[in-house]
């Protein structure tokens, strides 16, 4: 694949703050509940009643007998 006629734009090191986007200045749990609130507006948008995760929270642990 041919990539030379993409636009590539240069950002040098102290013209960064002044194009930095929102996003990269969150930190990874601000962007977890950025995504989630994404997702539970698409599921809505989608005609979905319960929007909550199914992963399992709890934690279990098993022990065998010992014999």
């Amino acid at each position: 694949m041919d990539r030379s006629s993409y636009p590539v734009k240069l950002i040098r090191l102290h013209e960064q703050e002044e194009t930095a986007l929102p996003y990269d200045r969150k930190t990874p749990a601000e962007l977890m509940d950025i995504a989630w609130q994404l997702t539970c507006d698409v599921w809505a948008f989608k005609g979905g009643e319960n929007a909550e995760s199914g992963l399992q929270r709890h934690v279990v642990r098993l022990e065998r007998r010992r014999s």
